[in-house]
């Protein structure tokens, strides 16, 4: 892209500014700022004027789950199911590994950071093998897709090819490059980063099939003849991945896409709840949940709202399709930005000062005509790393996984 090219492209959408100190930079820099002009989507920014319709609330009542006793019942079949779709690799794995380990004070990828107490065990690691618990059983390897982000792309693919992809066919690993979107201030204009950098952040994690899409793997699915995707987010240790039973579940219900849950620990757990909005499967976040939500009972008089989401779903992988040119929502984020100040001067703000844009996997769910929320047990399944230490944190992951007879 040339400069004029750049500054018309600004000039349609009112962003100028991202040119102002291009006289100043280097060569290099200004190839990489023209580059990133380019492939930005700046469309993104005029939703900071419809900002709260995409969390418009709708009618919210509950959706049964397929609960542990019921899986006990038919797991034989189930697995029967699934394993007959791994073996055939109509089955894919997505790992949705943008992030990095900032939280646990870490400056490398989150897939990254060692969890290990006498060896090391990283949790890219802990993913790699539990999907080979599969691989060994089905006797073939699922494609694995790994979404890596421009902060943490080249240090993963290093990270994968040094530790020799934890003994996975290198053939069956592909990595592709989340989109990122621009952050604004509260008029919409976008933050510059650097003089040589707009500032951006990750699309969300509903961004996933769109970056797949735009990076050629589609291609890639309909070559190797992959019906179902199974995505899941990058920290929680204990997940199974291309669970036979969970693939076998979602197949035999004829569901277009399938949840893992986990039964709330307490009545206020902070976690997303399966539920309908308007009659479609949907998922209410923990702060959307009224008392009334959170009081209400089933006939059994068990709690209505009580299956929480951990971030592992199985998608019909044609329906993906369906929807992926949709719109989704985008939803608009109140947000702490690093940029520079009208001087030019680098900014670090203690209170949020913008937004950022983001499209969710709840918003993917609601878009799906049907989908199977699938108890899992938490002791076994859900050992969630977002903190370092405390609830949900590299202490409580350690416990779980001891628990289970990892060797940390």
């Amino acid at each position: 892209m040339t400069y004029q090219e750049a500054y018309r492209k600004l000039e349609e959408y009112g962003q100028e500014h991202v040119l102002k100190y291009y006289e100043e930079l280097s060569e290099e820099d200004r190839a990489e700022l023209l580059q990133q002009i380019e492939e930005t989507d700046f469309s993104i920014v005029k939703y900071v004027e419809h900002k709260g319709e995409a969390a418009a609330e709708g009618v919210i009542s509950p959706i049964g789950a397929m609960e542990l006793d019921e899986i006990e019942k038919r797991r034989d079949e189930f697995k029967k199911i699934g394993l007959k779709a791994v073996k055939e690799r109509k089955v894919a794995a997505v790992l949705l590994a943008g992030g990095m380990g900032t939280r646990l004070g870490s400056d490398d990828p989150k897939c990254m950071y060692n969890i290990g107490i006498t060896q090391p065990v990283y949790i890219m690691q802990r993913l790699v093998e539990n999907l080979m618990e599969v691989v060994d059983e089905a006797g073939a390897y699922v494609p694995f897709f790994i979404m890596t982000s421009d902060k943490n792309h080249d240090k993963t693919v290093a990270f994968m090819e040094e530790m020799k992809y934890f003994g996975y066919d290198p053939s069956m690993v592909y990595f592709f490059k989340q989109e990122m979107a621009p952050a604004t201030d509260y008029s919409g204009k976008v933050y510059m980063e650097s003089k040589s950098r707009i500032s951006t952040s990750p699309n969300g994690n509903g961004g996933w099939f769109q970056s797949m899409k735009r990076c050629g793997l589609i291609d890639v699915i309909h070559e190797l003849g992959i019906e179902w995707l199974n995505t899941f987010a990058v920290d929680n240790v204990l997940q199974r991945i291309a669970d036979p039973v969970f693939v076998g579940a979602t197949i035999a219900s004829g569901c277009a896409c399938g949840a893992k849950t986990v039964r709330k620990a307490e009545r206020d757990e902070r976690v997303g709840v399966m539920c309908l909005k308007d009659g479609r499967p949907s998922i209410i976040e923990y702060y959307e949940m009224t008392p009334e939500l959170l009081d209400a009972k089933n006939e059994n008089g068990d709690p209505a709202y009580n299956f929480g989401v951990i971030m592992n779903y199985i998608f019909r992988e044609k329906d993906l399709e369906r929807i992926v040119d949709e719109s989704l929502p985008v939803h608009v984020v109140e947000k702490k930005i690093a940029c520079l100040d009208a001087d030019g001067n680098p900014v670090s703000p203690e209170e949020p000062n913008g937004y950022k844009f983001e499209q969710l996997v709840l918003d993917m769910v609601q878009e799906m005509d049907s989908c199977l929320p699938v108890e899992v047990d938490r002791e076994h399944e859900f050992a969630p790393i977002k903190n370092k230490t405390g609830v949900d944190s590299v202490e409580s992951a350690r416990e779980l996984c001891l628990k289970n007879g990892i060797r940390l």
